[in-house]
Parts: C-alpha cells; structure tokens; sequence
C-alpha cells in the first residue's frame, strides 16, 4: 500500500437521508474501484466499489473469509477471541469444512422447503398484526412486528422454544454491539452459547422434526458443533431481516408514489423485496476478506495477507449496473444485487429471507392501509454498531 488512506471505516454517516450511503463511501468510490481505507480497529485495508469487482472478489478463493487470520478488517480483540472460542463451529474456518456443512443445510433452505413453510410464516404474520392491531396505535414496529417475525421464523426453523426468542433477542444485540464494551459482549457470548448446548442437548433427548434435530439425527456433526452452527443461524437470521423489515417499511413510507404500486398490485412484492434488498443494503460496512496471494483487482495489486472490504452498499448502487441507483424503484429488476453476498460465503439462508420479508411487507401494507409514522423522519435513531445498519424505533399508527 503506498498513499495514506484519506477514509476511515466506518465511516459516520452524514446529515440528510438515512436510506442513504454515507456520502464519504461514494466519495472514495469516485478515485477508483478499489481504495485504500483505514479501520476502527487501527490499520488499512482495501476498499472495493464496483459491482463488477466486489463479485469478482467475493467469487474468488485466493480472498478468505477467515476471522482469524491477520489484518481481517474490522475485528477486534473481543471477537477475535470469540472467534477463536468457537472456531469448531463458525462457517470461515475451513474451506472445505465449510462447503460440507454447507451442503447440509442448503437442503433445509432449498425452495421447495421453503415453500412449504410459507403458510405456516403467513399465519405467525397474521398472528403478530392481530395482537398488534387489537392493542392499538400508536406502536413501535420494531418491538411489535419487525423483530417477532424473524424471530418467530428462526424459532419455527431451529425447534427454539418461541418464549425464549426475548432471551435470544437481546443478547444477540449485546454480543455484536461495540458500544457495551468486551466484558458485556463476552458474557452475552457465553450465555447464548450455553443456551444453545443445553438446548441441543434436549432435542438429542427428545427430538422434534426442526432442524437441529435433523442436524443431529444426521450423525454428521458433533452435538457441540451442531450447537454451534444453529447459534450462527439464530444471529444470522434475526437481526439482519429484523432490520430489512423496519427499514424497507420506513423506504415505503418515504416514497409514497413507489407504496402506491406495489398496493395497487401484490404482485410487484417480489421484486419490490429485491429492489429494497439493493436499495437498502443493511450490511453498510462490507464483507470483509483477506488475500491469500497477490492478486490485481481493479488496475491494483493487492498483496498477500492484505484485509479487503467489499462494499456491498456502493456496488449496489453502481451506475454502470443499475442507472439511477439512488432512486427506490420497485419495478427496476435487481436480482442481480449483492446484498446477500456472493461465491462460497452467499448467505445459505437467503430464501427463507426473501419468503419473510415478501409474506411480511404484503400483509402489513394490505392490513394497513393508512399505515403511517407519528414522528418526523429526523427525530429517529438509526445504529449501525451491530455491523447491520438499522432503525432503533419505529413509531407508527394506522
């Protein structure tokens, strides 16, 4: 790396839309696909822009998605070691041991699974909107709908008990959140973990027909690491669609013109859900990844052991792909997004993601007709601590 970095990650975002990428990031974009940023956690990195290289790197295995290995932007000492403590278990430690247990959970995510588990999702909706509706407004969408659905959906998924979804809940939050401190995230690692092993030491006892039961009735996996990579799913799928939730029905809220489509056809709700995927990018920060040897990406040499971030929130608005990516629009097409990462590492649970967030959108938009919020878009509090950008609160009445 030659130049000092003139950026540093994150980055603060700035006055104005909070549906917007910081104004630093695309300013930084604007000297090149591939730049050199400094990190919070001391040190330099790579950042990369583009859609076309950020696929390009995400799809390349010379770049690792190992935690533990030097200069991996963005960790501290806290998660190293978390990391590190649970290493048996966490999907970067091993190639090819992560491509195995890959293959073993796609089967429970694969379309036909997940269409199956769509009238059940429909009615854990519906369920939530009738306690919600019947105690009246005005309500914070995110306590009372944007994090019970996943966090119904991940229960349903994974056999957890749903009365335990506030445990889980708030501790998910501590554990990821710099802002407690590493002895608070520290505990609140330790006590999900021995939630999980007690749990999955039930369901050997007694096993149901979810999926850590199947995990273990498989054989393949030791019952701590079954433990292990369900904890993982549990934080994957709760606060990044908790977010997606809230923010996507803040977006629609903001863009009334876009709203009035989609509630005048339920059947753009599947693209609506891609575009605000693209749109919205909850992982604001990027993906991070290491070199594993020299290799030249956008006219730069990246060097072996060199931290890369690839900056799914600035390739997902990249003009040469989609023009006008700044606006919202709902029936742009943008399958093509990387909101869900690429190559080996795409999130494995991103169907049941899409199902959730289309079920969830249609039936709030539909129910609610005159949905609306009850305080100005400045007075709310948006957090990006937890690596996924999201909305505090979300006051609203119909």
């Amino acid at each position: 790396m030659t130049s000092a970095p003139q950026l540093t990650v994150p980055a603060p975002r700035e006055a104005g839309c909070p549906l917007d990428v910081p104004r630093s990031y695309k300013q930084a974009a604007e000297d090149g696909p591939v730049v050199k940023v400094a990190t919070m956690t001391g040190g330099e990195c790579w950042m990369v822009t583009r859609h076309a290289e950020v696929h390009e790197v995400l799809a390349d295995r010379r770049f690792s998605a190992d935690a533990m290995l030097p200069n991996f932007p963005l960790m501290t000492e806290e998660l190293r070691k978390m990391v590190g403590e649970s290493r048996k278990s966490a999907p970067e430690v091993d190639e090819q041991e992560h491509i195995r247990r890959r293959r073993m959970l796609t089967a429970e995510f694969k379309g036909k699974r997940v269409e199956a588990l769509r009238p059940q999702i429909q009615s854990m909706v519906d369920d939530i909107l009738d306690g919600m509706i019947a105690d009246g407004g005005p309500v914070d969408l995110v306590s009372r709908f944007a994090l019970p659905v996943p966090a119904a959906v991940i229960c349903l998924l994974l056999g957890v008990p749903f009365e335990d979804h506030e445990f889980f809940k708030e501790r998910s939050r501590m554990m990821l959140d710099f802002r407690v401190g590493p002895e608070a995230m520290g505990k609140a690692r330790i006590e999900l973990t021995e939630y999980m092993n007690k749990l999955t030491a039930e369901k050997q006892r007694q096993p149901d027909e979810a999926l850590i039961s199947t995990l273990l009735t498989k054989g393949e996996l030791a019952t701590e690491d079954v433990a292990g990579t369900a904890l993982l799913l549990l934080l994957g799928g709760l606060e990044t669609t908790s977010s997606m939730l809230a923010l996507s029905t803040l977006a629609l809220l903001q863009h009334p013109e876009q709203l009035d489509k989609l509630r005048a056809d339920s059947s753009l709700i599947k693209g609506a859900v891609e575009e605000l995927l693209r749109y919205l990018t909850v992982v604001q920060n990027g993906l991070a990844r290491v070199a594993l040897e020299d290799v030249e990406i956008g006219g730069r040499l990246i060097k072996a052991g060199d931290g890369v971030l690839c900056m799914l929130s600035i390739a997902n608005r990249d003009e040469e792909v989609y023009p006008g990516g700044d606006e919202l629009d709902l029936q742009r097409g943008a399958r093509t997004h990387l909101s869900f990462g690429f190559g080996i590492h795409q999130c494995v649970g991103q169907t049941l993601a899409r199902a959730e967030l289309q079920i969830a959108l249609e039936t709030l938009l539909r129910r609610l007709p005159e949905l609306r919020l009850t305080v100005p878009v400045e007075d709310l509090r948006f957090r990006d601590a937890l690596g996924f950008y999201g909305v505090e609160e979300l006051p609203v009445a119909w």
